[in-house]
């Protein structure tokens, strides 16, 4: 069995937004960490639902009919195939559970984040 894995050390550890660390597997489902400021771009995943469970800071999951509004604890479900934009007025930390990792470009990451950008005032 592996050591025990720390959500907080892990989230500190990050260096990009939108970017996402692998901590654990179980049952074919990964558990990963993120954060985030600003927005992704809008996108869908045709291979796998995105659960999001935020940890810190309030986060927005814009879908093309609502918007889901998450506070700390809170968990929603993107079901695979819809359309959806993460957006935050500030940092926001959260847990990511699915079966891949999805933050690339196609994952919505935006151009901004990588090698630890933030996004434009």
């Amino acid at each position: 069995m592996d050591d025990k894995v720390s959500f907080t050390d892990a989230l500190d550890g990050l260096t990009e937004f939108w970017s996402q660390k692998v901590l654990a597997e179980a049952n074919g489902t990964l558990i990963k960490v993120a954060k985030g400021t600003g927005s992704t771009t809008w996108h869908h995943h045709d291979d796998q639902d995105e659960t999001f469970i935020l940890i810190e800071g309030d986060l927005t999951v814009q879908l093309r009919d609502r918007d889901v509004v998450l506070g700390p604890g809170d968990v929603f479900v993107v079901p695979r195939g819809v359309e959806h934009c993460p957006v935050t007025a500030s940092e926001a930390r959260f847990i990511i559970l699915g079966t891949s990792v999805t933050s690339n470009a196609a994952g919505g990451k935006p151009d901004w984040s990588v090698g630890g950008g933030v996004p434009a005032p």
